[in-house]
Formats: structure tokens, C-alpha cells, sequence
């Protein structure tokens, strides 16, 4: 497949999209918002959920964000939400009893209200780095057995101790079915419902807008980036990402602090423009 099949760019925010500060460079700004001109479709891929959105994507031209490692998909320009996928209630409760007699130390939240607040669970802040720079009163904290009292978009799960590979290693032993865990960089593991994937978000995003897989172009730096790398039709790992990541991809840019995902934006806009100016007519 050509590089100028590409009708929508997915790229993750976290590692990828945004510097280490959280912050677009203008340089990559400047690129989506050409992309966006050209009339390429931009999708944020995230593990965050709507309501903890570090930027204003809007200014950088995403008409879609999949939240949640794509268990929620929300229409920026109206605000709809195309489609949502719960980790059901009794999943929840599962991996909630395991994690009180396997790993006692370890911290629960649970996604509410669309992704919009975290209810967590005492002790959670307390785990929470300085430099996650979480949204005012995006956490509420509320008792254990309230945390896991309903079925939710994403469960997220720290240890004082663990690392997040650690932490999923233990989770995964606990030999749990209903759900899909994995890790983002952060300092937790991601828990959402079983089979739910950036990828499988992307399927459902790109049916219901007409797009095939080998006309996406994704980019992301870590494990909960592999599914969606694999499937797209020119999947691209930063220069940042795992080893793993990079070894799934098509190829690898730069760093998300060298423009990494601006470069290859740019070299996807120059392509486009020569393949328009040999073939008028195409799209």
C-alpha cells in the first residue's frame, strides 16, 4: 500500500502527540492542522478518557478522540458518543476481591459518567506522581466497595511498590477472564472490557466512517499502542516507543520531543500534493 492511500491519521496523545510537558509543539501542530486542511480525518487514540484530555484537540483538527484504549468514541464537533463498551459489573467485582487478597497495597479507580471523574479508592492520590497532571476534581474519592459497585469504562490499578509491568504480571496471574489489561508508560495498569483495544475501537470508528484499515496511518510509543500498530495500514512507532512497539511497525520516526509524529505528517502532506499533481483526479 501506498503512503498516499492514507485517508486518517490515529495517533495516541501520551508519548506521542504531546511532549513530555504535556504540550503540542508547534511545529506538529502546524502539520495536523495541515492534515486536517487537506481533508484527513485525525483521531486521538488514548488510553485517557474524555474528561482528563491534557490539550484542546480541537485546535489541532481531531475530529474524533477514542478514549479509554478505545472503549468510548466521542464526536468532537457534537459531543455524541458513537459507541461505549463497559467492563461489566461482576468482572469488576472479580478483579476488585482478587486485588484485596492477592495484592492488598494495590489502589482501584473506576472510570464514571462517560469517562468524565474517576471514582477511586482511599489511598489512590497518595500514589499519584506530580508530573500526571490529573484535571481538578477529575478523582473522587469514595469506598472500596462503592469503587466497585458498577460496571465501568476502565479500571485503572496502582501499587507503592510495583512497576506497572510488575503490577500486570500479577494481575494476570490471577488467572481472571471479562477483560483486557495493559500498560501505557504510566505508572498503572489499564484494565477495560474484554477484547477492547485502541484497534478494535479504530474497526468500529472506521466502519461507521467508511474508512478501510489499509488507509489508516497510526502512531504511539507503547504497549497499549501494539494492537493498534498492527492492524492500521502503516502503523508507526516513535522513536521513544518499547522495543516491542517498534518491532510490530511499519517504521520508526523520531521522538515525541524531535517531532517525531510532525515528521511523518509532513512526509504524508508532501506525498499527497505530488501523487495530486501527477493524478489531478484523484482522492
Amino acid at each position: 500500500m501506498g503512503i498516499t492511500a492514507i485517508r486518517l491519521i490515529a495517533t495516541d496523545l501520551d508519548g506521542t502527540l504531546l511532549r513530555p510537558d504535556k504540550t503540542i509543539s508547534r511545529r506538529t501542530l502546524a502539520a495536523l492542522r495541515g492534515a486536517a486542511d487537506a481533508g484527513l480525518r485525525l483521531v486521538a487514540a488514548t488510553g485517557r478518557q474524555p474528561g482528563s484530555l491534557p490539550v484542546d484537540l480541537d485546535t489541532c483538527g481531531f475530529g474524533h478522540v477514542l478514549g479509554a484504549n478505545g472503549a468510548i468514541c466521542v464526536d468532537q464537533a457534537t459531543g455524541e458518543i458513537l459507541f461505549e463498551e463497559l467492563i461489566s459489573l461482576e468482572t469488576v467485582q472479580a478483579i476488585a476481591t482478587a486485588l484485596r487478597q492477592e495484592l492488598p497495597a494495590a489502589r482501584l479507580s473506576a472510570a464514571r459518567d462517560h469517562g468524565r471523574r474517576y471514582a477511586v479508592e482511599p489511598g489512590y492520590v497518595g500514589l499519584i506522581h506530580g508530573d500526571e497532571k490529573v484535571p481538578d476534581r477529575y478523582l473522587q474519592e469514595e469506598p472500596a466497595e462503592a469503587v466497585a459497585s458498577e460496571a465501568t469504562l476502565k479500571l485503572s490499578v496502582r501499587h507503592p511498590e510495583l512497576a506497572s509491568t510488575q503490577l500486570l504480571s500479577a494481575i494476570t496471574a490471577f488467572g481472571l477472564t471479562g477483560f483486557h489489561a495493559t500498560t501505557s508508560g504510566a505508572p498503572f495498569v489499564e484494565i477495560s472490557g474484554p477484547g477492547v483495544t485502541k484497534a478494535s475501537g479504530l474497526v468500529r470508528l472506521c466502519a461507521l466512517l467508511g474508512v478501510d484499515a489499509s488507509a489508516v496511518l497510526a502512531a504511539g510509543d507503547a504497549s497499549n499502542d501494539l494492537e493498534m500498530i498492527r492492524w492500521a495500514g502503516r502503523g508507526v512507532a516513535m522513536g521513544n516507543a518499547t522495543e516491542e512497539l517498534k518491532a510490530v511497525a511499519d517504521e520508526v520516526t523520531a521522538t515525541n520531543t524531535e517531532d517525531g509524529l510532525a515528521i511523518v505528517v509532513e512526509s504524508l502532506l508532501i506525498e499527497r500534493k505530488s501523487r495530486w499533481n501527477r493524478h489531478p483526479t484523484a482522492s
